[in-house]
């Protein structure tokens, strides 16, 4: 009996709540909260409010923010810890290769870059937009297309889902997020939908659905989807990963290279003796911290990520070219290849153009090593160059806001992240004339091709990973609609292939998809036609209202010009009338950050 008291005593959890502010009384969002020594954690909310789980073993809270003095408090016997932090003056830091050589180098370029300085590191407070040099690339949203001068819609798909996670920072942190952060196709494909598994050769599903759009009810709403097969963890491939680890002085933050190194620690408890790691680092110049190791030394592993520093500039350029040759060196044939980059972008030494990172990149794909891009931080953040670097290296992009996205992203998607199951996925829609007028691509404004790529496969496309969904929508105008949707004169030297019997009145478009296996070099065809069958209101799924929520939420940030009659408020009842079972809370937390969008958003426009 004495016996099962004490175990009880030392399994039992509670759960501390606070307040974190600073030392005006202003709420922090976005603070870390853990406990001393673990990985896991908690972050404030907006109204810097946190809650953590302890167990009876910890002590210690340690509260981390960019620009603020760590904090640690004593927990025991406490429930309650209200914090406030202080602004610090940061110091030099010097960058260490953990078990070699020591490499002090400053670098003055890099600060003066990206922020005010004290000293000689940046520093960013968080109410201070005006030192703000994040870097986007300009999204020009799809317009309308006739279909009869334009039949056929072709994109690479898309699954990254970086822009979702970095809006919800902005939220997070009291503020909008700038119009060309805000992707809306990445957006969508945050969420997961109710996509049958796939059956038969091909390694996913297609599903489409058609309704009347929420915001222009004279037009209709096409969702198209995919879900690729699913893998047992048991049954992947042997992996020959390298990590490329970001270690200058921009990564010196809270919100970066801490958050990275717990982050890391997740994944690597996910390895297997018959996978392998190797670690490069880089910053003014770019090293080898550990040869490739089998995964079940996970000691050693986290050893050598743990000991790692920040400080100096950073050759990003240096670092992609020494990861690639130690891929190479121990490539697994049949094995899952993989570069796992983890930076906030700024590169200042060697390539740095977006251009120079580009070609980079595309030099190197072809070896059957693939890409995965984990951004962090904020302040100086480049998702442009990172969103490049995914797409071009064949891979894809997250953006880790905190430790629960990173566990999202490492853990629950560890196979879909990081395991391709089909590359250059292309999709191309051909729509019938004599039931649609025009169409609308929503988002995936930087994945369109020509339509003659479609059947080159020499044309890079995107990848698609075990488990995987992709989502695209489009807004339809049917036929004979009286709208003025812009358009060009009628062809003089083209033939219509419309025939006199309307031979093929039931069909609304035809998809078609063009993929490669992960080793392979030829193109595979899927082809799917789609009938004119809208679903009465009473019938919509889940799948295709939270998605149309979704993409609302997206076109009243970008305050885009499709928007229609689109609201805060429609967006949300919407997504509450979809939010199903949601076992991860995700949908909740959209619906949560819809609302705290709206309050900004009045704010903001009084």
């Amino acid at each position: 009996m004495i016996l099962a008291t004490v175990m009880i005593s030392f399994t039992e959890t509670r759960t501390i709540t606070g307040r974190v502010s600073d030392d005006q009384g202003k709420p922090l969002a976005g603070v870390s909260v853990k406990v001393k020594g673990a990985v896991t954690g908690s972050i404030t909310d907006l109204r810097g409010n946190f809650k953590i789980t302890v167990s009876p073993a910890d002590r210690v809270l340690v509260f981390s923010f960019s620009g603020y003095v760590t904090a640690e408090r004593n927990i025991s016997g406490r429930d309650i810890i209200n914090v406030i932090m202080k602004h610090e003056a940061p110091v030099a830091e010097e960058i260490v290769f953990a078990d070699q050589a020591v490499v002090r180098e400053y670098s003055k370029s890099a600060q003066a870059a990206t922020g005010v300085v004290y000293g000689s590191r940046p520093y960013f407070h968080p109410y201070n937009s005006n030192f703000n040099t994040e870097g986007y690339a300009s999204v020009n949203e799809n317009g309308y297309r006739n279909v009869r001068n334009n039949p056929l819609s072709t994109f690479s798909i898309d699954v990254d889902n970086a822009s979702y996670s970095n809006i919800r920072r902005f939220i997070n942190s009291g503020s909008l997020p700038p119009a060309d952060a805000v992707r809306i196709e990445e957006m969508i494909n945050y969420f997961r939908y109710d996509y049958p598994e796939p059956r038969g050769a091909h390694p996913f599903s297609v599903y489409t659905e058609l309704a009347v759009c929420p915001w222009n009810k004279k037009h209709y709403l096409l969702q198209t989807g995919l879900r690729g097969k699913s893998i047992d963890k048991s049954e992947l491939s042997p992996s020959n990963l390298v990590f490329l680890i970001d270690v200058s002085g921009s990564m010196n933050n809270p919100n970066k290279l801490p958050l990275l190194k717990s982050a890391f620690g997740l994944l690597v408890n996910e390895l297997r003796a018959q996978d392998r790691v190797a670690i490069v680092v880089y910053a003014g110049a770019a090293g080898l911290v550990l040869e490739s190791t089998p995964g079940n030394r996970k000691d050693l592993i986290m050893r050598s990520v743990d000991n790692l520093e920040a400080g100096g500039s950073t050759a990003g350029g240096a670092g992609l070219r020494l990861a690639y040759r130690e891929a190479e060196k121990n490539f697994i044939k049949g094995g899952n290849n993989r570069i796992i980059l983890a930076t906030d972008g700024d590169f200042n030494v060697g390539e740095t153009s977006n251009g120079s990172m580009e070609r980079l990149v595309e030099e190197k794909r072809d070896l059957g090593v693939f890409m995965t891009v984990l951004g962090f931080g904020m302040g100086n953040i480049k998702d442009d160059k990172m969103e490049i670097i995914a797409d071009k290296g064949n891979g894809n992009y997250s953006y880790i806001d905190n430790l629960q996205e990173a566990r999202r992203v490492l853990v629950r998607e560890f196979g879909g992240t990081l395991f391709t199951i089909a590359k250059d996925v292309k999709f191309q829609l051909e729509f019938n004339p004599a039931i649609v007028d025009s169409y609308r691509l929503i988002g995936y404004e930087n994945r369109l091709l020509d339509d003659e790529d479609f059947n080159d496969d020499t044309k890079d496309a995107g990848e698609m990973g075990a488990g995987h969904m992709v989502t695209a929508l489009y807004e339809i105008v049917p036929a004979g609609s009286d709208e003025n949707i812009p358009s060009v004169d009628p062809l003089k030297y083209q033939v219509s292939r419309m025939t006199d019997d309307q031979k093929y009145s039931e069909e609304l478009l035809t998809i078609k998809l063009r993929y490669k296996l992960p080793d392979g070099n030829a193109s595979k065809l899927f082809e799917k036609t789609v009938r004119h069958d809208p679903l009465p209101e009473s019938e919509v799924s889940d799948n295709l209202k939270f998605a149309a929520a979704v993409a609302e939420f997206g076109m009243i940030l970008r305050e885009s010009e499709f928007r229609g009659t689109a609201t805060m408020s429609g967006a949300a009842a919407l997504a509450i009338s979809a939010r199903g079972e949601d076992t991860d809370g995700y949908r909740a937390e959209m619906i949560r950050l819809i609302e705290t969008a709206k309050g900004l958003r009045t704010f903001a426009d009084r």
